[in-house]
């Protein structure tokens, strides 16, 4: 290539989805879809060049060398400077091994796996029910101009149930989901139905949650939305160097209570692992909040030598797209509290559980989560649970105000969109009591 390239990349992902939906006992689609997409960047003297290819042929050098000079071109009008810090960490993380393989299970076979689970949904009280299945089976190649090349093969696939129950005009909702990277995980999970069906009748009963400034004990999957939105988003590189976030200038500070570790792993065998990201560098166990204190950013290559303190290796992109900085398995380190002792320490307040969507501003520092229920705290134990309750407040304050992490770390998955890309992630945390909480809540309880 000339000269004028400092550097370039290709990342090529092909593969086949797999999609089925059930809507109140019937199957309203299933099929499979092919894709083949690459993309490469070339980095000129001062910016990127970038050049999308979709159906892409591997095979076709010629055809490569015809969209590398293209890139090299766009390269060369480029106004914005770009620096990539070093990517030391060239190395293939070893993919989980698959338990039973998705992709040679009938289609037909995982519609009536499916179909169960939606049926036992179907609990007395419940109107309407739907299921949904999704399998990704990508293969995975990226090339640059050093000469490293690494290729991979990941099959993610997962299920999520939902549940409508319906009286006097009001309607409540039960939803589960559950998505994996190691296997199909549709047998034996009618109960996940239930489950499904019996929230959404008893929150139909329950009463709507009073709002006001209280104690409060998140749940692990509440709480793990908390560390996603609130914390990851705001530590991740791009936003940072934008001044959009509300850690920027915050390394070495103290941004929360001395019991609070906050941790971003790509390495974790959950959903959100990745072999290398999408600039083939090999991400790390990176603590964002150590006992506290902010101790370091995500970053992209070009992130980390902008902004600095970090690892490069949290770079993601879905097939056909650019690399941003982005999440992979983000958690609430555990503590050693007891999940009882939490109830009776928070006394009098209110625990949250489940989460049905929110919004956060990382560079305002504020948040707004939807919990899909709650059950109020009397004298120590749980009484009466509530529907329709929210958590608000600012990511710093709520940071400082966690007073005990339990014992019982638990993961839940899903797909985190950001920059018009959808990309796999899991979040976590243990129980965790908040000392305040802003409650939010359109009831009289």
């Amino acid at each position: 290539m000339d000269s004028r390239l400092r550097y370039w990349d290709l990342r090529h992902v092909s593969g086949e989805h797999t999609g089925i939906d059930i809507d109140n006992g019937e199957i309203e689609s299933a099929g499979v879809t092919f894709f083949s997409k690459a993309i490469i960047r070339a980095l000129g003297p001062r910016g990127w060049g970038i050049v999308a290819v979709s159906p892409f042929n591997p095979d076709d050098k010629g055809a490569l060398r015809d969209y590398l000079l293209r890139a090299e071109k766009a390269a060369v009008v480029t106004a914005e400077d770009v620096v990539l810090a070093d990517a030391p960490d060239r190395k293939l993380l070893p993919v989980p091994p698959v338990k039973e393989d998705p992709t040679e299970i009938p289609l037909e076979e995982k519609g009536t796996l499916l179909m169960q689970i939606t049926e036992a949904a179907k609990v007395p009280g419940v109107s309407n029910t739907r299921g949904t299945y999704t399998e990704r089976f990508e293969e995975v190649t990226f090339l640059d101009s050093t000469g490293y090349e690494v290729s991979y093969t990941t099959c993610r696939s997962g299920f999520s149930v939902m549940a409508i129950a319906k009286q006097n005009g009001a309607m409540q909702m039960g939803y589960v989901r559950d998505h994996r990277i190691d296997g199909l995980n549709l047998r034996g999970r009618t109960d996940d139905g239930i489950r499904a069906g019996t929230r959404a009748v008893a929150l139909l009963n329950a009463r709507a949650a009073k709002g006001g400034r209280m104690r409060a004990v998140l749940d692990p999957e509440l709480g793990g939305v908390f560390a996603h939105e609130a914390v990851g988003h705001a530590s991740e590189g791009d936003l940072v160097k934008e001044g959009a976030s509300v850690l920027k200038d915050r390394i070495g500070t103290a941004i929360g209570s001395p019991i609070v570790t906050i941790i971003d792993d790509p390495t974790m065998h959950a959903f959100g692992f990745e072999p290398v990201d999408a600039e083939g560098v090999a991400g790390k166990r990176t603590a964002i909040i150590e006992d506290g204190i902010l101790k370091r950013y995500l970053h992209s290559r070009e992130t980390l030598a902008a902004v600095g303190n970090g690892d490069a290796g949290h770079a993601r992109a879905m097939p056909g797209d650019l690399p941003i900085v982005r999440m992979s398995n983000t958690y609430i380190a555990p503590g050693d509290a007891r999940y009882d002792e939490m109830i009776e320490e928070c006394r009098d307040g209110i625990l949250l559980g489940g989460s049905r969507g929110g919004q956060v501003d990382p560079g305002r520092g504020v948040f707004q989560f939807n919990a899909e229920f709650g059950y109020l705290i009397e004298g120590g134990e749980l009484t009466e649970m509530v529907r329709d309750v929210s958590l608000t407040g600012e990511i710093l304050s709520t940071l400082h105000a966690i007073t005990l992490c339990g014992n019982d770390l638990k993961m839940h998955p899903g797909y985190c969109g950001k920059g018009g890309q959808s990309v796999p992630v899991s979040d976590g945390s243990p129980h965790i009591l908040l000392s305040e909480a802003i409650i939010g809540g359109s009831g009289d309880v």
